[in-house]
């Protein structure tokens, strides 16, 4: 018998509300090709972290790799919890992963699991819900119950508080509003479907109009060809921030791009959940002022009612690569009837 299975036959049963209030949580962030776990308290403070590489095709990898980075971590605190931020849809019940479209799970149990090798209570949370969590909690929407933060990377994700809970819906998959359709019959994404938001406003779109410029209107573009050593297929994301940044006129037509994209998406947004705050993060937030000016002048010159009612704020996330494991802490350390509502409460 494997040392996991005399674990799995000796553990007794626990339960989220067995987490004292104060107690130290583990948060695990699990991304395509790494598994960051840190040590969190009551306060949010991340005390200790550490990780581990992803082997993304292989179901029992990625679990030896939770449970191994988990284990290290309470040999030197005493945890009582474990919350895993994970890409993908996450049921209802916040235990299975029904799809990870970057690793090998199909109705994965993955609370069910590693609750029997770590002998501790587990929650399973979708990771841009976790990071949503986080920034509603301990960033810059802590001062707001009415959170929509959204994630800019290499497509768009997202995550909503209302009234101090994490919106999650019916079926547990609320938020994917990456995959509001902008553009009806446009680009195509990923997904399947044409005109996705992150098609447009995503750090993905940001390179393409780089490139698509820099071929078109060379003149134009001279910052960034001259920074991509003359190569169009050669500009990245990096690239054009930081000319943008400098001022370049290049970078910041696609800066007026991208933030006009967001902005609308948020200007759609408000019209349904009317939040107090956007928190908008993911790594081309990095960007700063160049990008959450362009996306607050979009949003507020397409909401409806302008002039007449009060306007959320346009914020930039404040936790960065702490926010996944930081969110999936404190998700644990609260019982999911209390730190979640359902789309239909």
């Amino acid at each position: 018998m494997t040392g996991d299975a005399a674990q799995r036959s000796s553990t007794p049963p626990v339960s989220p509300e067995d987490v004292p209030d104060d107690g130290l949580t583990v948060g695990v962030d699990v991304g395509g090709t790494k598994i960051a776990a840190g040590v969190v308290d009551g306060d949010g403070k991340l005390l200790a972290h550490t990780r581990r590489e992803t082997p993304a095709q292989s179901t029992e990898g990625v679990l030896s790799g939770i449970a191994d980075a988990v284990r290290e971590l309470a040999g030197a605190h005493e945890v009582h919890a474990v919350g895993i931020g994970a890409a993908g849809f996450v049921d209802a019940n916040r235990s299975t992963v029904m799809f990870a479209p970057n690793l090998a799970w199909r109705d994965e149990d993955l609370r069910t699991k590693l609750s029997d090798r770590l002998g501790l209570p587990v929650v399973v949370e979708n990771d841009a819900n976790v990071v949503a969590w986080s920034e509603s909690r301990f960033g810059a929407g802590r001062d707001h119950d009415d959170v929509v933060a959204i994630t800019i990377g290499t497509g768009v994700g997202g995550g909503i508080v209302i009234g101090g809970r994490l919106l999650r819906g019916g079926f547990g998959v609320a938020a994917e509003i990456g995959h509001i359709t902008m553009v009806p019959y446009g680009r195509r994404c990923g997904c399947g479907l044409q005109g996705c938001w992150e098609q447009y406003g995503s750090g993905r779109a940001l390179v393409t109009e780089a490139r698509e410029i820099a071929r078109h209107s060379p003149a134009f573009a001279a910052g960034l060809l001259d920074r991509a050593g003359g190569d169009p297929d050669a500009i990245t994301g990096e690239m054009v921030t930081e000319l943008a940044q400098r001022g370049d006129v290049g970078a910041l037509h696609c800066f007026d791009e991208i933030g006009r994209w967001i902005g609308l998406g948020c200007a759609q947004l408000a019209a349904v959940l009317d939040p107090s705050v956007f928190v908008i993060g993911g790594g081309v937030s990095e960007a700063g002022e160049v990008l959450r000016s362009r996306v607050e002048a979009t949003f507020r010159g397409n909401l409806t009612g302008r002039g007449h009612r009060p306007v959320a704020e346009v914020r930039l996330a404040e936790l960065g690569w702490e926010a996944g494991m930081v969110g999936a802490a404190d998700l644990a350390r609260t019982h999911p009837d209390t730190a979640v509502t359902r789309g239909t409460s």
